[in-house]
């Protein structure tokens, strides 16, 4: 029998988590205990995602993983023995507590002490996240539950001390703090520094933000749940699906609404007859680079030399900048949909002549005599973005005729993991390759690296789409780019937004000379250690590749020569 690469058995490990994960989602509800969650457990064992560090040693907790997990997870995750995945549901008139996560847009609400029901309205990708880190969790359970207990023997002493801990509430401070974090890291197979670290992240985010119950809590809270399902033979936890979220999945409703609620806008303010240019990115950018100069000038706030310091020395007078750009053409429509993507509808019309930046290369002429119309929209999250695409390239149809948007280009500014460069580098995709799948998109990029002018390093080539950025392993990643693939980067929407581009075309939705613009910086590179996503965020570095980018998309728009 022929031996498998590396890379070969994890994407074989990597279509196996979807294809179980599927299966869940149909039959309606899975145990991890059971069969399907030891095989959702054993192919995420083998895929060995990056970002999950040493979740395959058994002798350690993996708490950088944990961290990452615990930021886009529900706070109370770790306590619960049922959870619930369900399409959107009337719960505005409960008494069920909206919980959002630290680092996701998605609404979960507290059913019960042990029980959270996840509302599900951005796609299959979503629950594809969510179920893995739910097997990460399941992962550190179980070695958790074999530091602190055995049937023979019982419970430990740190696990004694650790539940003395969090259950007197004790002063955690100085010396009490020290011996809590040793004995923790006792628990934990970490170092003292390690626990530590993890302590003070989660602690600072749930002192400021109530994003989490704390490293103590946690870990009690998944040992004590583990220790009552070992002593009692019981269930650790169940997860179901409900029939509303199975038939929803595959049937863009929550895009349909979004589309169809922007485009009734578009045609009670007149807009629709306008020529559209749609750009996926962040709710600040576009309006910063627009806006940010003249607002701060008639504030009298300083205005630095270029917009990068403009933007880092500003980033306070946010509500300075948004109530000028609505007083000139920028309409914001926060999404009520459900599908968490809100946007920007700016009337170019509306832009004071001669308030931009000075660094900002824009032909007031092409605006006057164009009039264009941008149409800025939130990052959507993997295959939602075809739903989203898909949905606004279509024509909207009133009292039976037919109103088609004026598309002349599209350009997705997005976050990507890179594999060549480092952080903060720029990505510029000319294809669009989706992993696991024999789904390809060559890209006719409308951005050159020379658009940049050496300012930012840049790469070319494909752009893998991959399932989720909780999945990837460092073989196949190697393998995308050393191999005649040659890929440059990795992210979760840009062939989903192709695939939406290149229907509509084919529909005659939108005309075939379109253009067309994909640019990615990095936020991370998976396969370097201590670059990969957990690591966390970039902070203030990533202003001017996220700013450069932005630049050039509105250059390119308004037909700077």
């Amino acid at each position: 029998m022929e031996t498998l690469s590396k890379s070969h058995r994890a994407r074989t490990a990597i279509r196996k988590f979807k294809t179980l994960s599927d299966s869940v989602m149909l039959r309606g509800y899975y145990r991890p205990s059971g069969m399907t969650g030891e095989k959702l457990i054993e192919a995420l064992m083998q895929i060995e995602p990056e970002i999950y560090g040493s979740m395959g040693d058994s002798r350690v907790v993996e708490l950088k993983g944990l961290e990452y997990v615990i930021d886009r997870m529900p706070r109370g995750i770790e306590s619960c023995h049922k959870l619930t995945m369900t399409a959107q549901e009337d719960f505005h008139d409960t008494s069920f507590e909206a919980i959002v996560p630290l680092k996701r847009r998605r609404v979960s609400y507290a059913i019960a002490e042990n029980e959270l029901c996840f509302v599900i309205t951005r796609g299959e990708s979503e629950i594809y996240d969510i179920l893995t880190h739910i097997t990460f969790l399941v992962i550190e359970s179980k070695k958790i539950l074999s530091k602190i207990y055995s049937r023979e023997e019982g419970i430990t002493d740190e696990w004694k001390s650790l539940e003395k801990s969090v259950k007197d509430e004790e002063d955690l401070s100085g010396q009490n703090l020290d011996k809590a974090l040793w004995n923790l890291s006792n628990i934990l197979g970490r170092t003292y520094r390690e626990t530590r670290d993890s302590y003070e992240y989660l602690e600072k985010n749930k002192i400021e933000k109530g994003a989490n119950s704390g490293l103590f809590c946690i870990i009690y809270n998944i040992g004590r749940r583990m220790i009552e399902a070992a002593e009692n033979n019981g269930e650790d936890l169940i997860m179901h699906f409900t029939p509303s979220l199975q038939e929803m999945i595959g049937h863009h409703r929550y895009a349909s609404l979004w589309a169809s609620s922007i485009k009734e806008y578009l045609v009670q303010s007149g807009l629709y007859a306008r020529s559209f240019h749609i750009i996926s990115a962040n709710m600040h950018s576009v309006k910063n680079v627009l806006y940010g100069a003249a607002a701060l000038s008639g504030a009298n706030l300083p205005v630095a030399e270029n917009i990068y310091d403009m933007v880092a020395e500003n980033r306070g007078q946010t509500a300075v900048i948004d109530a000028y750009a609505q007083e000139h053409g920028c309409y914001f429509y926060s999404d009520k949909s459900g599908s968490n993507i809100d946007v920007q509808i700016i009337d170019t019309v509306k832009l004071e002549p001669g308030k931009f930046h000075k660094k900002c290369e824009i032909d007031e002429q092409y605006i006057k005599k164009e009039r264009p119309v941008l149409l800025v929209m939130d990052y959507a999250f993997g295959a939602q973005a075809f739903e989203l695409m898909d949905e606004l390239l279509c024509p909207y149809y009133i009292n039976g005729f037919e109103v088609a948007l004026d598309i002349q280009s599209i350009s997705v500014m997005g976050k990507a993991g890179i594999l060549p460069g480092k952080k903060g580098d720029i990505m510029l995709a000319n294809a669009h390759v989706m992993e696991g799948t024999a789904n390809n998109y060559i890209v006719k990029n409308d951005l050159k690296e020379a658009d940049f002018n050496g300012d930012v390093k840049c790469y070319t080539g494909p752009i893998v789409t991959v399932l989720g950025t909780s999945l990837q392993n460092r073989a196949v990643l190697k393998r995308f780019y050393h191999s005649s693939w040659r890929a440059v980067g990795l992210e979760m929407e840009g062939g989903h937004y192709q695939r939406a581009i290149s229907a509509a075309i084919i529909q005659g939705h939108i005309p075939p000379y379109v253009k067309t613009r994909y640019a990615y910086y990095a936020s991370d590179n998976p396969l370097n250690s201590g670059e990969t996503l957990a690591s966390g965020p970039m902070g203030p570095e990533g202003i001017v590749p996220t700013y450069k980018i932005t630049k050039v998309i509105l250059r390119k728009i308004f037909n700077y020569t």
